[in-house]
């Protein structure tokens, strides 16, 4: 047998698993810790391999716990005619003649019943009646310890494959942010090895954090290139913190009697928390009693919240408020590598816009979590549009020139964003993070962020949601290039284009695909809303690659 021959059950040993070839020679295998679109995208991909990790446990549960059809045993009659026993509930009386079954198979040594079931004999993973735990004696190894699917020189029946820990066998793994926290810091990752989020990539991700650090990069620019350029950060609301700032919020709330403010969790998502108030009153219960001195150690310390100055002249569109949904990939900080993903879309609110009902989440919020348990919420039409339609509505009537400075404006807070945490965040080469950018438009089309999402929504709410989610997932694929396929200069890969490289990023000459009668509406290489062939483009950078490496 072959040294690199895998065969079922047959265990590597840690030299011959590190001494691998580079990815584009083998199968890619990947975990995923997600049951949506990403997941259908991985076990889509030609040449990907899942791993055993939390969906494919599940399912094997899933399977191993399903009782047989009408019958209350998993028992199967001796005989092998097919009649159901047990379907009354009554044990039948011929169990000790019945071959256990496992993976199908018969003709495995059966179980005699009249051995006494005692706490050190129930069956595998089920607590037995006197309620301790039940011990395993050891066994000795031999034939019915062979690991799966290969029969065994004693001739013995084997017994079903056992599963490996295969926990650092894996090449790419979409983890959630849990995972990460509890696991980071005692991985060792291989060469070849990708896995979803850096290790604080909150510091962006959350709303105080991503004030705090924006502040921070806004006051080192002033210092360092002028007041003037400080005004490149005029794009977040007034922000406090509480409630270590809740006595500043306090005296600027005073300042500013009558307007609009709004409550959030820092660290929660989905509209979770969130409301508006006009009146500090409107607050007390809610603050009552959590700003004091913390003299009680074993009181719970209060929540983090922020509050911001409300944005009471949103854009609306048939009288309804919206915010923008974009996807940024950033696959390092240091340099500071950033993908614009081409596609997003707008979610707009269920109900028209007024400021006469504050306490209206329908009204106020756009997170489809919340639009969606409106009482006239159509699912069929859903409450979103192309970030494409957006952009042709808004040429339409504003012109492409204010179009061309709202969309700047956008690449400018993704930019900004991003540089206040780039000596912040730890680099691994590792490590890539996909985050969901929030952007509100005000009546007078200035952009303003809203916040930052490091695990965007990936369940579809309809087929074009899917869609876009599908094709955004897949390109992300392509432009991480396990299968190492590419060259590494692309500026487009898919519906993804290179924005920051170190640097800002300009469009080629002949890759002017966003025009108003003709004048291009962009130099820097940034398409958000514009048209996306995506597939076209990918068969041919694949085509031109092949070609280059060919040469």
């Amino acid at each position: 047998m072959s040294k690199n021959t895998r065969v079922p059950g047959y265990m590597q040993s840690k030299a011959a698993r590190n001494t691998r070839g580079i990815i584009g020679d083998r199968e890619i295998r990947f975990k995923c810790s997600l049951q949506n679109t990403i997941l259908d995208v991985l076990r889509g991909r030609p040449g990907w391999q899942e791993v055993p990790g939390p969906n494919i446990q599940q399912q094997n549960s899933q399977q191993n716990n399903k009782p047989a059809a009408g019958s209350q045993t998993s028992t199967q009659p001796q005989d092998g005619k097919g009649t159901k026993t047990g379907s009354t509930g009554a044990t039948p009386s011929n169990t000790q003649n019945t071959p256990a079954t496992s993976g199908g198979k018969t003709g495995i040594k059966p179980t005699v019943s009249s051995q006494p079931a005692g706490p050190q004999q129930p069956s595998a993973g089920v607590p037995n009646r006197i309620g301790t735990k039940p011990t395993v004696p050891p066994q000795p190894v031999g034939p019915q310890q062979q690991s799966g699917g290969v029969p065994n020189r004693f001739g013995y029946q084997p017994v079903p494959p056992i599963q490996r820990n295969s926990d650092g066998d894996w090449d790419f793994y979409w983890c959630d942010r849990e995972w990460l926290h509890q696991n980071y810091d005692t991985m060792f990752l291989h060469e070849h090895q990708k896995i979803l989020h850096f290790r604080n990539h909150y510091e962006l991700t959350r709303k105080n954090l991503m004030v705090k650090n924006l502040k921070r990069l806004k006051k080192q620019t002033e210092r360092e290139q002028g007041k003037s350029e400080g005004l490149s950060f005029d794009f977040h609301p007034t922000t406090y913190e509480l409630p270590s700032e809740y006595h500043i919020f306090v005296e600027e709330f005073k300042r500013n009697p009558g307007i609009t403010w709004i409550m959030k969790p820092a660290a929660k998502s989905q509209g979770k928390g969130i409301f508006l108030f006009r009146r500090l009153k409107d607050i007390t219960d809610w603050k009552k009693g959590e700003y004091q001195p913390l003299t009680d150690t074993t009181r719970e310390v209060p929540e983090t919240y922020v509050v911001q100055r409300y944005i009471e002249n949103p854009y609306l569109i048939g009288g309804r408020k919206f915010d923008i949904r974009i996807y940024v990939l950033v696959v390092s900080y240091n340099p500071l590598k950033v993908w614009l993903y081409r596609d997003g879309f707008a979610r707009f609110s269920n109900t028209r816009f007024s400021l006469d009902s504050i306490e209206d989440a329908y009204v106020h919020l756009t997170n489809v979590s919340v639009q969606k348990n409106a009482p006239d919420y159509d699912p069929e039409k859903g409450c979103k549009w192309s970030t494409m339609r957006l952009r042709q509505y808004l040429t339409a009537k504003h012109g492409s020139e204010a179009v061309k400075k709202v969309f700047k404006g956008i690449d400018n807070i993704i930019t900004k964003g991003l540089q206040s945490v780039q000596k912040i965040i730890i680099n691994d080469k590792h490590c890539f993070e996909m985050y969901g950018y929030d952007i509100l438009l005000d009546s007078d089309l200035k952009p303003w962020l809203i916040e930052i999402n490091a695990s965007p929504s990936l369940t579809a709410s309809g087929k074009e949601d899917y869609e876009l989610k599908f094709g955004l997932l897949n390109d992300l694929l392509n432009v991480l290039d396990l299968e190492n396929r590419l060259t590494g200069k692309e500026k487009r890969i898919g519906g993804w284009d290179l924005l920051w490289d170190d640097g800002p990023v300009l469009a080629d000459d002949g890759n002017m695909e966003c025009t108003t009668n003709g004048t291009s509406v962009t130099t820097a290489n940034s398409f958000l809303g514009c048209h996306n062939d995506r597939k076209r483009q990918l068969r041919e950078i694949y085509t031109s690659a092949q070609a280059i490496k060919k040469t």
